[in-house]
């Protein structure tokens, strides 16, 4: 009678368990600081923020001088402007909560008006014999561009979608607000062009300009404005 013949079994180990301490170790913690990161970007945790606290440095170099440009023109006005823009970009055949951005932003800023005495041409400024009465023509006033206010200027809400969210996770994007910002100077220069704003300069210069002549001795002054 024969004994049968048992084959030894050789126990196949996973790669698991092949896995040394160290690198199981090392694992996890990168497993916890990817999941901390991304509370701390997704806003999932935000008590994390005040755990960790954070330090504000300016290492910014001295600002250098371009260029210098004379200028002939009178600041005679300047009007403060705010807007509320509500910019929305949606994706095709995907729903907001997936792909999409929506971005409530105050704006607030000034534009200046000015008439630019240095287009006044020679006949521009009549002058009687007498020295007693002057007549000047000047181009009519103009707008400056918009200048938004960073102090009064804000956020009010950002709302994104997931994808958005987690392409935000690893890369900072300076230029977020740029569309926000560009569109409410936009806006405040088209509000600015329908004000009084230019009427209000060109008032405001006639009445300086006759007092700087009438303190000269002129005793008539007439300004007019148009090409």
């Amino acid at each position: 009678m024969t004994t049968p013949v048992r084959k030894p079994t050789h126990s196949v180990e996973s790669p698991a368990r092949r896995m040394p301490g160290w690198a199981k170790a090392l694992t996890a913690l990168v497993l916890v600081l990817v999941v901390l990161f991304a509370g701390l970007r997704l806003s999932v945790l935000p008590g994390l923020k005040d755990l960790f606290g954070s330090e504000t440095r300016d290492r910014s170099g001295p600002a250098l001088l371009e260029s210098v440009q004379d200028l002939s023109r009178y600041e005679a006005a300047s009007g403060n402007f705010q807007v509320v823009v509500d910019l929305e970009k949606d994706a095709k055949f995907l729903p907001d909560a997936i792909r999409g951005t929506r971005t409530l932003y105050v704006g607030a800023g000034t534009v200046d008006a000015y008439v630019d005495l240095g287009k006044v041409g020679e006949d521009g400024v009549r002058v009687d014999e007498d020295r007693t009465s002057a007549t000047l023509r000047l181009p009519h006033a103009a707008l400056g561009k918009p200048a938004l206010d960073p102090d009064r200027s804000y956020a009010v809400s950002k709302q994104r979608g997931l994808l958005d969210r987690l392409g935000d996770l690893f890369s900072d994007n300076p230029n977020s607000e740029q569309a926000v910002r560009k569109l409410a100077a936009r806006h405040i220069g088209d509000a600015a062009q329908d004000s009084g704003l230019r009427a209000r300069a060109e008032s405001n210069t006639t009445a300086m300009l006759r007092g700087l002549l009438t303190s000269l001795g002129f005793e008539e002054v007439r300004v007019t404005y148009g090409t």
